[in-house]
Protein backbone atom coordinates (compact mmCIF):
# COMPACT_ATOMS: atom_id res chain seq x y z
CA UNK A 1 0.00 0.00 0.00
CA UNK A 2 1.18 3.40 -1.16
CA UNK A 3 1.35 5.67 2.22
CA UNK A 4 2.22 9.57 1.92
CA UNK A 5 4.03 11.43 4.46
CA UNK A 6 4.27 14.95 4.97
CA UNK A 7 7.37 15.94 7.16
CA UNK A 8 6.27 18.05 10.10
CA UNK A 9 8.40 21.06 10.71
CA UNK A 10 9.34 21.64 7.12
CA UNK A 11 10.39 25.13 6.24
CA UNK A 12 7.63 26.20 3.56
CA UNK A 13 9.86 28.31 0.22
CA UNK A 14 8.05 30.77 -2.07
CA UNK A 15 10.41 30.91 -4.99
CA UNK A 16 8.25 33.13 -7.33
CA UNK A 17 5.20 35.09 -6.88
CA UNK A 18 2.71 35.62 -10.33
CA UNK A 19 1.26 38.32 -11.10
CA UNK A 20 3.02 40.80 -9.97
CA UNK A 21 0.04 42.61 -8.45
CA UNK A 22 -3.31 41.89 -7.49
CA UNK A 23 -6.65 43.41 -6.72
CA UNK A 24 -8.58 42.48 -4.01
CA UNK A 25 -10.22 39.00 -4.86
CA UNK A 26 -7.79 38.59 -7.22
CA UNK A 27 -5.46 35.79 -6.76
CA UNK A 28 -1.92 34.85 -6.86
CA UNK A 29 0.11 31.92 -8.14
CA UNK A 30 2.69 30.64 -5.85
CA UNK A 31 5.53 28.69 -6.56
CA UNK A 32 7.98 26.92 -4.13
CA UNK A 33 8.61 23.91 -1.71
CA UNK A 34 6.26 22.12 0.66
CA UNK A 35 3.00 24.18 0.09
CA UNK A 36 1.01 21.42 -0.24
CA UNK A 37 -2.10 20.51 2.22
CA UNK A 38 -2.83 22.57 5.66
CA UNK A 39 -1.07 25.64 3.93
CA UNK A 40 -1.77 28.42 5.45
CA UNK A 41 -1.17 31.90 4.44
CA UNK A 42 -0.98 35.97 5.32
CA UNK A 43 -0.48 39.29 3.95
CA UNK A 44 0.70 41.99 6.29
CA UNK A 45 -1.00 40.45 9.25
CA UNK A 46 -4.25 39.79 7.58
CA UNK A 47 -5.11 35.82 6.57
CA UNK A 48 -5.61 35.30 3.21
CA UNK A 49 -7.81 32.11 1.46
CA UNK A 50 -5.92 29.25 0.09
CA UNK A 51 -8.21 28.02 -3.33
CA UNK A 52 -5.01 25.30 -3.62
CA UNK A 53 -2.49 24.03 -2.22
CA UNK A 54 0.24 21.34 -4.15
CA UNK A 55 3.67 20.39 -2.78
CA UNK A 56 5.34 22.92 -5.43
CA UNK A 57 2.16 25.43 -6.27
CA UNK A 58 -0.21 27.05 -4.17
CA UNK A 59 -3.57 29.56 -5.35
CA UNK A 60 -4.01 32.43 -3.05
CA UNK A 61 -7.46 34.37 -2.84
CA UNK A 62 -6.64 38.33 -1.53
CA UNK A 63 -9.37 39.94 0.70
CA UNK A 64 -10.75 43.00 0.97
CA UNK A 65 -8.89 45.58 3.45
CA UNK A 66 -5.48 44.03 2.66
CA UNK A 67 -2.40 46.69 2.28
CA UNK A 68 0.85 46.08 0.01
CA UNK A 69 2.63 43.92 2.54
CA UNK A 70 4.47 40.83 2.93
CA UNK A 71 3.42 37.56 2.35
CA UNK A 72 4.45 34.48 4.86
CA UNK A 73 2.92 31.04 4.19
CA UNK A 74 3.34 28.31 6.90
CA UNK A 75 2.66 25.10 7.61
CA UNK A 76 2.36 23.92 10.81
CA UNK A 77 4.48 26.13 12.89
CA UNK A 78 7.09 26.73 9.81
CA UNK A 79 7.15 30.13 8.48
CA UNK A 80 8.64 31.32 5.27
CA UNK A 81 11.03 33.93 4.48
CA UNK A 82 9.17 36.71 4.03
CA UNK A 83 7.94 38.05 0.49
CA UNK A 84 6.61 41.91 -0.64
CA UNK A 85 3.18 41.97 -2.42
CA UNK A 86 1.65 44.61 -4.52
CA UNK A 87 -1.78 45.11 -3.45
CA UNK A 88 -4.04 47.26 -5.22
CA UNK A 89 -5.65 50.40 -2.74
CA UNK A 90 -8.75 51.91 -3.32
CA UNK A 91 -8.50 55.59 -4.60
CA UNK A 92 -12.21 56.57 -5.17
CA UNK A 93 -15.65 53.98 -4.77
CA UNK A 94 -19.21 54.31 -5.81
CA UNK A 95 -18.77 55.25 -9.58
CA UNK A 96 -19.05 54.30 -12.70
CA UNK A 97 -16.29 54.46 -15.24
CA UNK A 98 -17.09 52.50 -18.49
CA UNK A 99 -13.06 53.39 -19.91
CA UNK A 100 -9.78 54.40 -19.25
CA UNK A 101 -9.37 57.10 -16.11
CA UNK A 102 -7.23 59.95 -17.67
CA UNK A 103 -4.55 62.07 -15.72
CA UNK A 104 -3.21 65.47 -15.64
CA UNK A 105 -0.06 66.83 -15.37
CA UNK A 106 -0.30 67.55 -11.38
CA UNK A 107 -1.16 63.65 -10.53
CA UNK A 108 -4.76 64.75 -10.37
CA UNK A 109 -6.78 61.21 -11.91
CA UNK A 110 -10.36 61.69 -13.62
CA UNK A 111 -13.38 59.67 -13.57
CA UNK A 112 -16.71 59.30 -14.68
CA UNK A 113 -20.00 58.51 -13.26
CA UNK A 114 -21.54 56.99 -16.77
CA UNK A 115 -24.59 55.99 -15.99
CA UNK A 116 -27.13 53.19 -17.89
CA UNK A 117 -28.02 55.05 -21.34
CA UNK A 118 -30.16 57.90 -21.38
CA UNK A 119 -29.17 58.23 -17.50
CA UNK A 120 -28.54 61.66 -16.71
CA UNK A 121 -26.29 61.19 -13.37
CA UNK A 122 -25.51 64.46 -10.97
CA UNK A 123 -22.12 64.50 -11.77
CA UNK A 124 -19.95 63.49 -15.10
CA UNK A 125 -17.07 63.47 -14.32
CA UNK A 126 -15.47 63.11 -10.87
CA UNK A 127 -11.42 64.74 -10.00
CA UNK A 128 -8.99 62.79 -7.51
CA UNK A 129 -6.14 64.87 -5.64
CA UNK A 130 -3.19 62.66 -5.16
CA UNK A 131 -2.33 61.71 -1.91
CA UNK A 132 0.72 60.13 0.04
CA UNK A 133 0.75 56.66 0.92
CA UNK A 134 -1.58 55.73 3.32
CA UNK A 135 -3.61 59.01 2.93
CA UNK A 136 -7.15 59.02 1.86
CA UNK A 137 -8.07 60.64 -1.33
CA UNK A 138 -10.01 63.62 -1.71
CA UNK A 139 -13.04 62.90 -4.66
CA UNK A 140 -14.26 66.04 -5.70
CA UNK A 141 -17.23 66.59 -8.92
CA UNK A 142 -15.30 67.88 -11.36
CA UNK A 143 -18.03 68.50 -14.21
CA UNK A 144 -21.69 68.41 -14.26
CA UNK A 145 -24.28 67.78 -17.11
CA UNK A 146 -22.94 65.49 -19.69
CA UNK A 147 -24.93 62.69 -20.45
CA UNK A 148 -23.49 59.27 -20.57
CA UNK A 149 -19.88 60.66 -20.33
CA UNK A 150 -17.30 57.48 -21.60
CA UNK A 151 -14.37 58.60 -22.59
CA UNK A 152 -11.33 61.00 -21.41
CA UNK A 153 -8.35 62.25 -22.92
CA UNK A 154 -5.86 65.19 -21.76
CA UNK A 155 -4.57 67.29 -25.39
CA UNK A 156 -1.21 67.58 -25.69
CA UNK A 157 -1.72 71.71 -24.56
CA UNK A 158 -3.63 70.16 -21.35
CA UNK A 159 -7.07 70.35 -21.66
CA UNK A 160 -9.53 67.53 -20.77
CA UNK A 161 -12.08 66.37 -23.04
CA UNK A 162 -15.14 64.32 -22.43
CA UNK A 163 -16.63 62.01 -25.10
CA UNK A 164 -20.66 61.39 -24.26
CA UNK A 165 -22.00 58.17 -25.98
CA UNK A 166 -25.62 59.12 -25.90
CA UNK A 167 -25.44 62.23 -27.64
CA UNK A 168 -22.15 61.60 -29.98
CA UNK A 169 -20.59 64.89 -28.62
CA UNK A 170 -16.93 65.63 -27.70
CA UNK A 171 -16.76 68.50 -24.61
CA UNK A 172 -14.25 70.65 -24.34
CA UNK A 173 -13.45 70.59 -20.12
CA UNK A 174 -12.25 74.32 -18.76
CA UNK A 175 -9.99 74.23 -15.69
CA UNK A 176 -13.29 75.31 -13.93
CA UNK A 177 -14.96 72.30 -14.86
CA UNK A 178 -17.22 73.94 -17.27
CA UNK A 179 -18.28 71.62 -20.33
CA UNK A 180 -18.49 73.19 -23.97
CA UNK A 181 -18.98 71.35 -27.05
CA UNK A 182 -16.44 70.56 -29.70
CA UNK A 183 -17.68 68.37 -31.84
CA UNK A 184 -20.62 66.72 -32.59
CA UNK A 185 -22.43 64.69 -34.67
CA UNK A 186 -19.97 61.35 -33.81
CA UNK A 187 -22.21 58.36 -33.21
CA UNK A 188 -22.29 56.53 -30.02
CA UNK A 189 -18.71 58.45 -29.35
CA UNK A 190 -16.94 56.23 -26.92
CA UNK A 191 -13.01 55.83 -26.57
CA UNK A 192 -10.34 59.43 -27.55
CA UNK A 193 -7.33 60.05 -27.77
CA UNK A 194 -4.91 62.72 -29.18
CA UNK A 195 -1.79 61.85 -31.73
CA UNK A 196 1.25 64.10 -30.84
CA UNK A 197 0.41 66.67 -33.02
CA UNK A 198 -2.98 67.60 -31.09
CA UNK A 199 -5.60 65.90 -33.87
CA UNK A 200 -8.15 64.21 -32.08
CA UNK A 201 -9.67 60.53 -32.72
CA UNK A 202 -12.75 59.17 -31.62
CA UNK A 203 -14.41 55.91 -31.86
CA UNK A 204 -17.46 55.47 -33.01
CA UNK A 205 -18.69 51.94 -31.45
CA UNK A 206 -20.76 51.53 -34.58
CA UNK A 207 -17.82 51.14 -36.79
CA UNK A 208 -15.98 53.94 -37.34
CA UNK A 209 -12.99 55.97 -35.98
CA UNK A 210 -13.26 59.77 -36.51
CA UNK A 211 -10.38 62.05 -36.47
CA UNK A 212 -10.52 66.28 -36.03
CA UNK A 213 -7.66 68.20 -37.07
CA UNK A 214 -7.43 70.81 -34.04
CA UNK A 215 -6.07 74.25 -34.91
CA UNK A 216 -4.95 77.07 -32.01
CA UNK A 217 -6.25 80.26 -32.53
CA UNK A 218 -6.29 83.35 -29.77
CA UNK A 219 -9.61 82.04 -28.81
CA UNK A 220 -8.59 78.32 -27.92
CA UNK A 221 -8.56 75.26 -29.86
CA UNK A 222 -10.69 75.01 -32.77
CA UNK A 223 -11.81 71.83 -34.27
CA UNK A 224 -11.44 71.62 -38.39
CA UNK A 225 -13.04 68.98 -40.59
CA UNK A 226 -13.90 65.63 -38.93
CA UNK A 227 -13.03 63.19 -41.54
CA UNK A 228 -13.47 59.00 -41.53
CA UNK A 229 -9.70 57.96 -40.25
CA UNK A 230 -11.10 54.05 -39.90
CA UNK A 231 -13.53 51.49 -39.88
CA UNK A 232 -13.89 48.09 -38.07
CA UNK A 233 -16.25 45.98 -36.52
CA UNK A 234 -18.73 47.30 -34.30
CA UNK A 235 -18.41 46.60 -30.89
CA UNK A 236 -20.99 45.52 -28.89
CA UNK A 237 -19.62 47.97 -25.91
CA UNK A 238 -17.32 50.56 -26.46
CA UNK A 239 -14.14 51.45 -28.70
CA UNK A 240 -10.82 52.27 -26.49
CA UNK A 241 -8.06 54.00 -27.90
CA UNK A 242 -4.13 54.47 -27.27
CA UNK A 243 -1.09 56.15 -29.18
CA UNK A 244 2.13 54.61 -29.16
CA UNK A 245 5.89 56.26 -29.43
CA UNK A 246 5.18 55.88 -33.37
CA UNK A 247 2.19 57.13 -33.67
CA UNK A 248 0.25 53.94 -33.93
CA UNK A 249 -3.02 54.16 -32.73
CA UNK A 250 -4.25 50.76 -30.96
CA UNK A 251 -8.11 49.98 -30.76
CA UNK A 252 -9.89 47.68 -29.13
CA UNK A 253 -13.64 47.02 -29.08
CA UNK A 254 -15.52 43.89 -27.52
CA UNK A 255 -17.59 41.70 -29.71
CA UNK A 256 -19.03 38.52 -29.89
CA UNK A 257 -15.81 36.84 -30.35
CA UNK A 258 -14.55 34.76 -27.49
CA UNK A 259 -10.93 35.70 -28.86
CA UNK A 260 -10.51 39.51 -30.01
CA UNK A 261 -7.77 41.12 -30.97
CA UNK A 262 -6.46 44.37 -30.61
CA UNK A 263 -5.98 46.46 -34.11
CA UNK A 264 -2.70 48.85 -34.96
CA UNK A 265 -3.96 51.54 -36.99
CA UNK A 266 -0.93 53.51 -38.73
CA UNK A 267 -0.84 57.24 -39.61
CA UNK A 268 -2.41 56.30 -43.19
CA UNK A 269 -5.01 54.62 -41.93
CA UNK A 270 -4.41 51.48 -42.63
CA UNK A 271 -5.36 48.38 -40.13
CA UNK A 272 -3.46 45.59 -39.60
CA UNK A 273 -3.73 42.88 -36.21
CA UNK A 274 -1.53 43.70 -33.33
CA UNK A 275 -2.21 40.62 -31.09
CA UNK A 276 -5.26 38.21 -30.91
CA UNK A 277 -6.45 36.13 -28.07
CA UNK A 278 -7.75 38.33 -25.55
CA UNK A 279 -11.34 38.03 -24.47
CA UNK A 280 -13.11 40.79 -23.92
CA UNK A 281 -10.10 43.72 -24.17
CA UNK A 282 -11.36 47.19 -23.16
CA UNK A 283 -8.79 50.40 -22.02
CA UNK A 284 -5.36 50.13 -22.92
CA UNK A 285 -2.07 52.71 -22.35
CA UNK A 286 0.86 52.72 -22.78
CA UNK A 287 4.23 53.25 -21.15
CA UNK A 288 7.30 54.45 -22.07
CA UNK A 289 8.76 51.50 -23.39
CA UNK A 290 5.84 50.84 -25.62
CA UNK A 291 4.72 47.68 -23.24
CA UNK A 292 0.65 48.45 -23.96
CA UNK A 293 -1.30 47.17 -20.67
CA UNK A 294 -4.70 46.67 -21.67
CA UNK A 295 -7.39 45.43 -19.38
CA UNK A 296 -8.49 41.89 -20.65
CA UNK A 297 -8.59 38.25 -20.10
CA UNK A 298 -5.51 35.68 -21.24
CA UNK A 299 -6.06 32.51 -21.26
CA UNK A 300 -8.72 32.24 -18.97
CA UNK A 301 -7.48 35.00 -16.61
CA UNK A 302 -8.78 38.59 -15.98
CA UNK A 303 -6.46 41.60 -15.40
CA UNK A 304 -4.42 43.79 -16.83
CA UNK A 305 -2.29 42.16 -19.44
CA UNK A 306 1.09 43.48 -20.73
CA UNK A 307 2.21 42.99 -23.96
CA UNK A 308 5.53 43.67 -25.70
CA UNK A 309 6.25 45.69 -28.67
CA UNK A 310 7.25 42.46 -30.14
CA UNK A 311 3.85 40.59 -28.93
CA UNK A 312 4.72 38.69 -26.14
CA UNK A 313 1.95 38.82 -23.59
CA UNK A 314 1.45 38.29 -19.57
CA UNK A 315 -0.52 39.04 -16.67
CA UNK A 316 0.22 41.93 -14.28
CA UNK A 317 -2.33 42.58 -12.25
CA UNK A 318 -5.13 40.07 -11.32
CA UNK A 319 -8.59 41.17 -10.66
CA UNK A 320 -11.94 41.04 -11.89
CA UNK A 321 -14.62 43.65 -13.38
CA UNK A 322 -11.67 45.98 -14.71
CA UNK A 323 -12.37 48.31 -17.39
CA UNK A 324 -9.43 50.23 -17.80
CA UNK A 325 -6.46 51.98 -16.14
CA UNK A 326 -3.92 55.34 -16.70
CA UNK A 327 -0.26 55.10 -16.14
CA UNK A 328 1.14 57.24 -13.30
CA UNK A 329 4.37 58.67 -11.85
CA UNK A 330 6.49 57.19 -10.28
CA UNK A 331 5.48 54.06 -12.09
CA UNK A 332 2.36 53.62 -10.59
CA UNK A 333 -1.04 52.97 -12.47
CA UNK A 334 -4.71 53.86 -11.58
CA UNK A 335 -6.63 51.41 -12.50
CA UNK A 336 -10.70 51.35 -13.13
CA UNK A 337 -13.08 48.43 -12.18
CA UNK A 338 -17.06 49.28 -13.18
CA UNK A 339 -17.39 50.89 -9.94
CA UNK A 340 -13.95 52.00 -8.45
CA UNK A 341 -10.38 53.58 -8.78
CA UNK A 342 -7.95 51.33 -7.26
CA UNK A 343 -4.00 52.42 -7.35
CA UNK A 344 -1.11 49.89 -7.48
CA UNK A 345 2.09 49.98 -8.05
CA UNK A 346 3.28 48.65 -11.34
CA UNK A 347 7.10 50.16 -12.02
CA UNK A 348 6.02 51.20 -15.58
Amino acid sequence: MLRHFRYAGCMPTVDSIRPQAVLPHGELELTGTDLGPGLGAEIAGVPALVTLARPTRAILRIPEGVLPGDLIVTQDRARSAPRHVQIAVPMAENLHPVANPAADARGNVYTTLSGSRGQQTPVSVFRIAPAPAGITHELRPFVREILNPTGLAFSPQGDLYVSSRAEGIVYRIDPEGKATPFAEGLGIATGIAFDAAGDLYIGDRSGTIFKIHITQSHQGPQPGKTFVFATLEPSIAAYHLAFNSRGTLFVTGPTTASSQLIHAIDRDGHISAFYRGLGRAQGLAFDARDNLYVAASLHGERGIIRITPAGHASLVVSGANLVGLCLLPGGRAALATRDAIYEVELGA
